[in-house]
């Protein structure tokens, strides 16, 4: 029973307050953007996003560490954290492409598709302990969602969507 503790309790890289902090941000940061999706009512909202940036920081730290365990400082055993990197990239990839729908000649969900691989990205970055790069990731995703999207609805390019626009075509306009 004492070996299984000391396995739960080993020591890491990062230290655990660190480790918490960066998986927290994680669950912040996608969750503002799954926010966004969510008041948009889109499919993948926001536990779909804070489960992807979770995830993505997990792997991340999991990779960190992994490079400093023990039992992987043999020669002959190399860990690389870019196929961290590369993995996750491709996962949530996989993970945005079903969001995407052809239906009645129009593409919908591109944007969730891209919202969610963003969120990969900025867990991997939190997760990599890049605070400044996630946060900034995360500002560029509030302004893309929502000025730009005001933007494109203003000069017509795109109509309204959500909530606000049920209400709308309920009252007529």
């Amino acid at each position: 029973m004492e070996q299984i503790i000391a396995d739960m309790y080993h020591e890491t890289q990062t230290p655990y307050p660190v480790i918490f902090a960066r998986l927290a941000a994680a669950i912040l940061f996608g969750g503002i953007i799954g926010l966004e999706r969510e008041a948009r009512d889109r499919p993948a909202g926001l536990r779909t996003h804070i489960l992807v940036s979770l995830a993505a920081a997990m792997f991340a730290i999991i990779s960190i560490e992994s490079v400093h365990m023990p039992g992987f400082a043999d020669d002959q055993v190399r860990i690389d954290p870019l196929r961290v990197i590369e993995a996750v990239t491709a996962g949530v990839a996989f993970l945005a492409a079903g969001m995407i729908v052809f239906s009645r000649g129009e593409v919908k969900g591109l944007t969730t598709g891209a919202g969610m691989w963003l969120s990969g990205g900025i867990g991997l970055a939190l997760g990599f302990g890049h605070w400044f790069i996630a946060a900034f990731a995360t500002g560029a995703a509030l302004v893309v969602l929502f000025i730009l999207a005001r933007m494109q609805i203003a000069l017509g390019m795109e109509e309204k969507q959500g909530p606000a626009a049920v209400d709308d075509e309920k009252a007529g306009g």
